[in-house]
């Protein structure tokens, strides 16, 4: 394990069940969740069905989330998560099951730095921009 690491830790509004199903989908690897009601028999009814805590493990990430116990906005920071590297077909593939059902901003292609780019907003809202690394 890193001495230190930044891991994302997404929160969503009563849907961190479906949308970390599908991110597993889209990145493989383990996912473990767990709800409010297996851990505090006392929660409120309507929340012991929703996820406390999620975490999905896989060769490209690390993500963790949960659905939010509070309610209001739950940010104002416009925030993506970048993922990088040389291997096209990987990003690629990445790039478009991130794209069903969302929107993208810029398609992927090549950028005046020389590398491919593009970025899109998921089916949950989540930012993503991919950079995938032309080696020279």
């Amino acid at each position: 394990m890193k001495k230190i690491a930044l891991n994302p830790y997404l929160f969503f509004d009563g849907n961190c069940r479906e949308a970390m199903e599908f991110y597993r989908q889209v990145f493989g690897g383990d996912l473990y969740m767990q709800t409010f009601g297996e851990v505090n028999d006392s929660c409120p009814e309507a929340m012991k069905d929703s996820i406390m805590h999620a975490r999905l493990a896989s060769d490209e990430v690390l993500l963790m989330a949960s659905d939010s116990p509070e309610e209001g906005a739950l940010g104002t920071g416009r925030i993506s998560l970048a993922l990088g590297g040389t291997d096209e077909k990987g990003l690629r593939r990445i790039f478009d099951a991130l794209s069903e059902g969302g929107k993208e901003g810029h398609p992927l292609e090549k950028q005046v730095w020389g590398d491919i780019y593009g970025d899109v907003k998921d089916k949950y809202g989540i930012m993503w921009m991919v950079n995938i690394t032309i080696q020279k």
